[in-house]
């Protein structure tokens, strides 16, 4: 393999897979996950995500292999609901990076980003007069209605969001479901985001966290994947209620093709038109440039052989 091209692109895979309390290991060019129960291949290579939660177990090969398939590893505790750690995206270059950072250190083009933000959210155009606050205050009604609008259709009390990390078990059930369900999407938009060699932690309407960037991106798609899943796994009752919404949440990314508008929505507000992957992302690290106040120049090279070096 010569080049990343070769690759499947994020918007081509699978999503994510949680597991917990079992082995992760090498076979073949895959990995395996080995539990009381036998056995189960992973094709690694079409899959965006993997989700280790407590109890797991994963070599040092195994991760080779994920790193190599460009598989995003998250280290999660119970049920998937915290984020401990992660493995590196498969993209060589910071061009997209670059992008970003410039965008969000100026004021003027981080209130631009912000406000198409927002309007992908909305069906109808967005009044260019309206300041920043009063599109937020459409954005809570549009939110706070489509709460509404599923507690009606499936019959589920709806009495407001609340999440305590610390008393997990005591909030209620559909409060327990929208948590896991997020959590869910916001691992594959932290995978989509590193694959495509963006910063998780420059976030532009979301600020002051390492993962504020993907609170940016998955708020785009709550309304449509993990609201609808969080209530119907409610309305369906029976136990289990955690391990039901990653499922459907599993099933609503499938269905809504959400790997395949992630990095594409991503370049339309950023208002990048290229690939995720250039002719610079080659598997052999040619040497990068060298920043310079004329420029780039010339890495890999000893400039100390050059005239006057």
């Amino acid at each position: 393999m010569k080049n990343l091209r070769t690759l499947p692109k994020v918007r081509d895979s699978w999503s994510h897979l949680y597991v917990e309390h079992c082995r992760v290991e090498q076979e073949d060019k895959a990995i395996a996950l080995f539990d009381a129960a036998g056995k189960v291949a992973v094709p690694c290579a079409t899959l965006s995500l993997l989700m280790l939660g407590p109890g797991t177990k994963v070599t040092h090969a195994a991760v080779r292999t994920l790193a190599d398939s460009g598989c995003l590893v998250m280290w999660t505790g119970e049920e998937g609901v915290r984020f401990y750690a992660e493995g590196m995206g498969e993209t060589r270059s910071s061009r997209n990076l670059m992008r970003q950072a410039r965008l969000w250190a100026n004021p003027s083009s981080r209130l631009e980003v912000v406000r198409t933000l927002y309007a992908i959210r909305f069906p109808e155009p967005l009044e260019p007069e309206l300041t920043l606050q009063q599109i937020r205050g459409k954005e809570g009604v549009r939110v706070r209605d489509t709460y509404a609008k599923w507690s009606r259709e499936t019959g589920v009390p709806w009495s407001g969001r609340s999440y305590q990390r610390q008393s997990w078990a005591q909030a209620d059930p559909i409060n327990r479901a929208l948590s896991a369900a997020n959590s869910c999407l916001y691992g594959i938009c932290h995978a989509a985001i590193v694959a495509a060699g963006f910063s998780t932690a420059l976030g532009f309407i979301h600020t002051g966290k390492m993962l504020s960037f993907v609170y940016d991106v998955a708020d785009l798609y709550k309304t449509e994947t993990t609201i609808p899943a969080a209530f119907q796994a409610v309305a369906d009752g029976a136990g289990g209620l955690e391990s039901r919404v990653r499922q459907a949440c599993r099933d609503q990314f499938r269905e809504s093709r959400i790997l395949k508008r992630i990095v594409s929505d991503i370049q339309k507000f950023l208002d990048i038109d290229e690939d995720v992957l250039s002719e610079h992302d080659l598997a052999d690290d040619p040497p990068g440039g060298i920043w310079d106040p004329t420029g780039v120049v010339e890495g890999g090279r000893n400039w100390g052989d050059e005239e006057g070096g």
